[in-house]
């Protein structure tokens, strides 16, 4: 399926396990969506990742967070503690109850998060956790009705993880960028020290740019960002209905 925008209010959740994993996966998208007023919140599960390599000191750390979400246009990010690359010794409860109160907090209608087959053991962890929590509106009378919930493919995590029972990424959902948001994207993602490397990398701007362009082509687009429908919210000839 191929979307645009859609001009109505709306609130964008991305909930993603580490830092700089928000913009991998959801940058274009979330600087085009800003762009138009739409208020995007990254909700970052492990916002102090101490067990990577080559990470900044944590002041660095979150000023990288902030210069990234002044590029993007994000609202404010939520960030959590939970260890890093040790999400599974985590009970689940803790994850999801996190989740749903950053659900709650910015009364979201639309949900980002990771694949759940990702190489990322941290990311599969975020992606179960986000699918239960998502269920927060059955449950709740205050929250407004989830429109969508899609999984996002993250570069040097869902591309290389290998294909088990036909579990890989299956993109079907298309949002156009265009080259201002891709720049957007690929500046945000240069704020993040020791993030970005040197070409034929995952995470370099010839690939993040062949990307969007490969995506979009295969939209009808210029520069796209491609996503997988976990959950989509129909409305046919005045009936409601989902799609998952």
């Amino acid at each position: 399926m191929t979307y645009k925008f859609p001009q109505r209010s709306m609130t964008v959740l991305i909930i993603v396990a580490h830092p700089d994993d928000e913009v991998l996966g959801c940058g274009g998208t979330a600087a085009a969506l800003a762009a138009q007023g739409v208020a995007v919140y990254p909700c970052i599960l492990s916002g102090q990742v101490d067990a990577r390599r080559q990470r900044p000191d944590l002041p660095d750390l979150l000023e990288d967070i902030k210069a990234s979400k002044t590029i993007i246009g994000f609202k404010s990010a939520i960030l959590g503690n939970f260890p890093n690359i040790q999400f599974n010794t985590i009970p689940h409860l803790e994850l999801v109850q996190f989740i749903e109160q950053a659900i709650q907090q910015t009364q979201a209608d639309i949900i980002f998060t990771h694949h759940p087959h990702d190489l990322n053991n941290d990311h599969h962890h975020t992606s179960i956790a986000c699918q239960a929590a998502a269920r927060l509106f059955q449950r709740r009378s205050d929250l407004p009705p989830l429109r969508g919930l899609y999984f996002m493919e993250i570069l040097s995590a869902t591309d290389w993880s290998f294909p088990v029972q036909g579990n890989s990424f299956a993109p079907d959902t298309f949002f156009e960028i265009g080259e201002t948001c891709l720049k957007q994207k690929i500046e945000a993602l240069r704020s993040y020290r020791g993030v970005m490397r040197d070409f034929p990398h995952p995470r370099s701007p010839e690939i993040l740019t062949g990307l969007a362009a490969y995506r979009g082509g295969q939209a009808g687009m210029k520069y796209a960002e491609a996503f997988q429908t976990a959950f989509q919210a129909l409305t046919i000839g005045g009936i409601r209905g989902y799609t998952k």
